[in-house]
């Protein structure tokens, strides 16, 4: 109920949420040379991010919620010009998180760390690690073709959830609009040229984004997808339907499943899901239209497409307990509460940056 939350309480949530997020010891084992993860570990984590503060969803809008911004990070990283853009749009990621707690300096301070840490860490890679990192994030959602209504509409993604490659526009900065061959001796000198068409409509870009802590980014990949008001619906398309035979590896007992399910506790220690307390009752954020249409969705849902999460409850080991209070301890951040401002806004909002 939109009427019922004030622009104090939509701030609380996104403070909450970004806290989390972006906690000291979370960052830091993110930040650790690592495998990449399980879906079942990504969804983990993501689903204890979603519910750091007081907002709950139910299985069906998770699952949607969740589908939207996989299907949205596949599109970005598909379609970067070049793989070091890879960085330019995390940097739009953290450009708007920032927007969201601009009037929250100690949050601030927190993206800012990790604003650092990527610069430090990723700023000085080569082309060719880039383009590592890019396919084998590719590899991770190869099998994943869930249609976005947005996309369909922006006709960017086609009827069976496959994302178009445009054929037009900018050029990748540093390369040259195609359309001439040249021809060199084996000393290096140029003794023909040959011109051809091309069925592309090619431009040069005008300048580099900024890999600097504030600048024009330039690429708007990663940037708010919300640009109008309009609702967003995901649909299961035929080749996603048929995953099973995809879904082996989460069938199939992995061998390094210990290791990664440690690994999972020591993030998840980071990340606190909070209880409403006291008079408060939280309120529940519903993706579909009517109560009806989210059971729905919830009992049509392939089963191979449910990442049934995995709760880890690291507190019960004696031995991690007072690291795991240290760690929880770090995500307080006292900030003022601001006066009570007008009604909310559509609580799908909320989401709009993640």
């Amino acid at each position: 109920r939109v009427d019922e939350w004030t622009d104090v309480d939509r701030k609380r949530v996104m403070n909450d949420i970004i806290t989390t997020m972006f906690n000291k010891k979370f960052m830091e084992e993110l930040f650790k040379p690592q495998e990449l993860y399980s879906k079942k570990a990504l969804r983990t984590v993501y689903d204890r991010l979603a519910h750091a503060s007081i907002m709950r969803l139910n299985q069906a809008s998770m699952d949607k919620l969740y589908d939207l911004m996989t299907m949205a990070f596949k599109y970005q990283v598909l379609l970067c010009p070049r793989p070091k853009d890879i960085l330019l749009v995390t940097f739009n990621h953290l450009d708007a998180i920032k927007d969201f707690i601009r009037d929250s300096p100690g949050i601030l301070n927190q993206v800012d760390e990790t604003f650092r840490q990527l610069i430090e860490t990723y700023s000085c890679l080569s082309a060719g690690e880039f383009q590592l990192i890019r396919q084998t994030l590719l590899i991770f959602f190869q099998d994943m073709h869930i249609r976005v209504s947005i996309f369909l509409k922006d006709k960017v993604q086609n009827s069976n959830g496959r994302f178009v490659l445009p054929i037009s526009g900018p050029v990748p900065w540093g390369t040259e609009v195609p359309g001439l061959i040249r021809i060199f001796n084996h000393n290096g000198d140029e003794v023909k040229r040959t011109e051809f068409t091309t069925d592309g409509n090619y431009i040069t870009p005008q300048r580099e984004g900024s890999f600097d802590l504030y600048g024009d980014r330039v690429l708007k990949l990663g940037t708010n997808m919300y640009s109008v008001s309009r609702s967003v619906e995901t649909h299961m398309s035929g080749s996603s339907k048929t995953l099973a035979s995809h879904a082996k590896e989460n069938i199939v007992p992995n061998p390094l499943a210990k290791e990664e399910l440690n690994f999972l506790a020591r993030l998840l220690g980071g990340l606190d899901i909070k209880e409403p307390g006291g008079s408060e009752t939280g309120f529940r954020l519903n993706l579909f239209t009517t109560d009806e249409e989210e059971e729905h969705a919830a009992l049509t849902r392939p089963e191979e497409l449910s990442y049934k999460v995995i709760n880890i409850e690291a507190t019960q080991e004696p031995g991690r307990r007072a690291e795991l209070s240290r760690i929880l301890g770090q995500l307080e951040v006292a900030e003022p509460r601001p006066a009570s401002a007008g009604k909310g806004e559509d609580l799908l909002a909320l989401m709009d940056g993640l």
